[in-house]
């Protein structure tokens, strides 16, 4: 296995070591325990103590990226930003993750989640995102001074709750259900930093992040493989599963008023039920069955959020895909163009599986790469921003002509409708029904 890490690393955290799972990247807040001591019998919570000589289940990531000489913010600083990548020829399994602060040390997604069980096989990718607005104000200090909010400690808290969750269904037989997906993150959410204030509305959440994950088991026969998938979330980020012939599919819906994909890139709803400390919420999941190959993705609203249609977020993916050599090249040109364009924090997780080698992937998935290019991108309407070609170089678009400035917002207004109506059918195949949404 090979890992990488960019640009600026932390210091390692307190970390268990339960036998059979490879390395991933793994961090807990600074000074918070790994294990804090159950109120009741919850000895699952706790992960058993590592014995001498087992493999790392959560290590700290290696450093081999590139340093971060000119990817700095307006200050002159090195922007925080980390990618992590794994390839194993011997399982078929290609993973990495992406995740980067807008703002230089006052980031609220929690870095990314990833991690294979060797013995069991089954794995988990997770992404999180403190929600800032609702989670705004400080509720720990760190050893160095700094402040932090309780988005970011919620993000933080829900991630550790997930590492912990994944190996007690991987190594100790938990159930992978939603319910106890929900009990853990009660759990440790309820021994986390808070601080109450005087200031309440329906809007104010303690320690409130949102989860998108998906749980993973491959089942099947050795000529017929599949994958059992689990996805579980709340809040607005979201879980995926790309097929070369079917393209990204969603697999979560969002826990907004609106769930329409295109009319949530023009709004900004609250949301209806995200994970915090002080009040309830719901971990929703459904069981699905998908062939092999595939690759799964879990995102936050950074990725997703700031480009014009739904279908951009897979161009990006694949468009990338195209240009790189490998993982690692990939999971960069990802993270500098979601930093060419995104407001906010953005985490991401890719787990492919079944395929042979990153050459195979990438040349699976270039005739999808040109439909979308075709269909979503040379149509893009003059004025918008400059879309890069397939290959990489910039300027893709229709044919030069004279376009009136003014009348821009109605054209690309109606690009996106036309362009969603083609894209939407394929993208919402496994949108969950909607369900009357938690208040």
């Amino acid at each position: 296995m090979t890992g990488h890490d960019d640009q600026t690393a932390a210091p390692a955290a307190r970390t268990g070591t339960p036998a059979g799972f490879p390395a991933s990247p793994v961090r807990t807040p600074e000074g918070y325990p790994a294990g804090p001591p159950a109120p009741w019998d919850r000895a699952a919570v706790q992960p058993p103590p590592a014995r001498a000589g087992a493999p790392s289940a959560t290590a700290a990531v290696t450093s081999g990226a590139p340093p971060a000489t000119s990817d700095s913010g307006s200050s002159g600083r090195p922007v925080p930003q980390r990618i992590w990548c794994v390839d194993h020829d011997r399982m078929g399994l290609l993973a990495m993750t992406v995740w980067t602060e807008r703002v230089a040390g006052r980031g609220e997604d929690a870095e990314p989640f990833v991690a294979y069980h060797l013995g069991s096989d089954q794995g988990m990718l997770a992404v999180f995102d403190g929600s800032g607005g609702a989670g705004a104000a400080p509720v720990w200090q760190a050893s160095d001074g700094e402040s932090r909010t309780g988005a970011w400690v919620g993000a933080r808290v829900a991630r550790l709750a997930t590492d912990v969750w994944f190996h007690d269904v991987a190594a100790e037989g938990e159930p992978p259900t939603p319910e106890t997906l929900r009990e853990y993150l009660r759990f440790f959410l309820g021994y986390a930093p808070q601080r109450r204030s005087k200031i309440s509305g329906t809007m104010r959440r303690q320690l409130p992040t949102t989860l998108a994950s998906v749980h993973y088991r491959l089942v099947g026969t050795r000529d017929r493989p599949e994958l059992e998938l689990r996805p579980l979330w709340a809040g607005d980020s979201r879980a995926y599963v790309l097929r070369s012939r079917h393209g990204l599919q969603v697999l979560t819906r969002d826990h907004t008023r609106e769930s329409d994909a295109l009319e949530l890139l023009r709004t900004d709803p609250p949301m209806t039920n995200l994970v915090c400390a002080d009040r309830e919420f719901q971990i929703d999941g459904r069981l699905l069955t998908h062939p092999l190959p595939c690759v799964l993705v879990t995102a936050t609203d950074g990725f997703f959020g700031y480009v014009h249609t739904p279908a951009d977020f897979e161009t990006l993916l694949l468009r990338t895909l195209r240009q790189a050599g490998t993982v690692g090249e990939w999971a960069d040109l990802i993270r500098r163009e979601v930093q060419s364009y995104t407001a906010d924090d953005a985490s991401l997780t890719v787990v492919a599986l079944g395929y042979r080698g990153f050459k195979d992937l990438r040349e699976q998935f270039a005739e999808r790469l040109d439909e979308l290019t075709e269909r979503y991108v040379h149509t893009r309407p003059r004025g918008l921003d400059p879309a890069p070609r397939a290959g990489g170089e910039a300027g893709a678009g229709p044919a030069p002509g004279p376009a009136d400035p003014g009348d821009l917002p109605a054209r690309v207004r109606a690009w996106q409708d036309s362009t969603w109506h083609a894209y939407r059918a394929g993208y919402e195949t496994h949108l969950p029904p909607a369900l009357e949404e938690h208040a």
